[in-house]
């Protein structure tokens, strides 16, 4: 695959300096060397699910998409919480992205609508990206069953979002704030959907979407049943959830440690430069699917125009960039069209891409948190994966 650039470049040092990182690695970063080694092949436990997907007796369209999307025995959560949804309980579901919870809300909802037993849906999610890819998910477990939906997020033109509106989707999947602003310029009734989806409400917490998400449960009829979903529940979101729930079934899956499917390393680089330290990695065997994360935009794109110089094939993601730009390069990379992809910590919150080979930590996380997520986007749906970390 990479042959070529092997050649090319005969894995010797470039003769630029480029000098990525210096100056960010100044200030306070965490440095996980202290703490990991590399591990032993990772042994991932097996799920005995209790139901199989015809239990739920979906009904032959849904169970066709089902098996279409290559699904074959039910996730841990959507063992667990799609009996629930089906019955038409408010749900706390506990678990992390990759977990396969957007198919564990989606297919008891779509469900509910086919027997008339919900009528509109709103699903909240934090980011653009996590929004769109819910989207997709709904696009493909409800084919040919005639079911209209819009997303409504930020950074794109409003004027696409209103006129999907107007077509009364059944669903209406988007970020808080855009959402918030269709409902005030008069595109959007809260007071129309009878089930609430809040996607990854810790998130929204972290990202300062509070009152705004309080705002806009406030206006939904309280009749409602109300699905929310999260990785961990801080107290906030514990007073949340307590609020806008009724006697909600807690479902909470255990998180699997990242050490338990994630190889991690250390490579220090002891002066040499860290863009040559990476050349020599990306064209080892088995590098295919890499996600590199670095603290700034700036050096972000940086870095992106010297892969490419070198012979790579790259996409970047970081908060500049528009939101069409964004799903360009997430769609590159879920795809294989690119190698690598760069993205800054900010930008990647809600990935969730099958099958990411290495994670590689170009410029370190700045807490231990941000190391767990970004290493976490590898290693999914019992697959094993590597990450590396450089240090100076």
């Amino acid at each position: 695959m990479h042959n070529h650039q092997a050649k090319r470049y005969d894995r010797r040092p470039f003769s630029r300096s480029m000098g990525f990182g210096r100056k960010q690695n100044q200030h306070a970063s965490f440095d996980p060397s202290r703490f990991i080694h590399t591990a032993a092949e990772p042994v991932v436990e097996t799920y005995t699910p209790t139901h199989s997907f015809a239990d739920f007796a979906f009904g032959p369209k849904l169970e066709a998409n089902i098996k279409a999307r290559g699904y074959s025995a039910p996730t841990p959560i959507q063992d667990q919480a799609i009996g629930h949804i089906l019955k038409g309980n408010d749900l706390i579901g506990i678990a992390q992205t990759g977990t396969g919870k957007t198919a564990a809300f989606l297919l008891p909802l779509l469900w509910r609508y086919e027997q008339h037993l919900t009528k509109k849906v709103l699903i909240l999610a934090p980011t653009r990206e996590l929004a769109t890819q819910i989207a997709d998910e709904l696009v493909q477990f409800s084919r040919g069953m005639n079911i209209a939906h819009a997303v409504c997020i930020g950074g794109v033109s409003m004027m696409g979002q209103i006129q999907s509106l107007r077509r009364n989707p059944v669903f209406v999947i988007g970020t808080p704030g855009r959402l918030l602003d269709l409902e005030r310029g008069h595109h959007l009734r809260f007071s129309d959907f009878s089930t609430l989806v809040a996607d990854e409400v810790d998130r929204m917490l972290d990202m300062g979407f509070l009152d705004t998400v309080k705002s806009i449960i406030f206006k939904i009829p309280a009749s409602r049943q109300s699905l929310f979903f999260s990785a961990t529940v801080p107290p906030e979101v514990s007073r949340i959830m307590q609020t806008f729930l009724r006697d909600p079934i807690t479902v909470s899956i255990k998180a699997q440690s990242a050490a338990d499917t994630v190889n991690q390393e250390v490579i220090h680089l002891h002066g040499r430069k860290k863009v040559d330290v990476l050349h020599d990695l990306l064209i080892k065997p088995g590098y295919e699917k890499v996600l590199l994360f670095g603290r700034t935009k700036w050096g972000i794109d940086k870095l992106s125009k010297e892969l490419e110089l070198r012979g790579f094939s790259v996409a970047a993601i970081h908060g500049n960039k528009r939101q069409n730009k964004r799903q360009q390069a997430l769609d590159a990379f879920r795809n294989n069209r690119v190698q690598v992809l760069l993205a800054t910590d900010i930008a990647s919150r809600g990935l969730d891409i099958d099958q990411v080979t290495h994670v590689i930590n170009y410029d370190l996380p700045q807490s231990r948190e941000d190391y767990i997520h970004r290493i976490g986007r590898t290693g999914r749906a019992d697959h094993s994966g590597n990450a590396i970390t450089f240090v100076e």
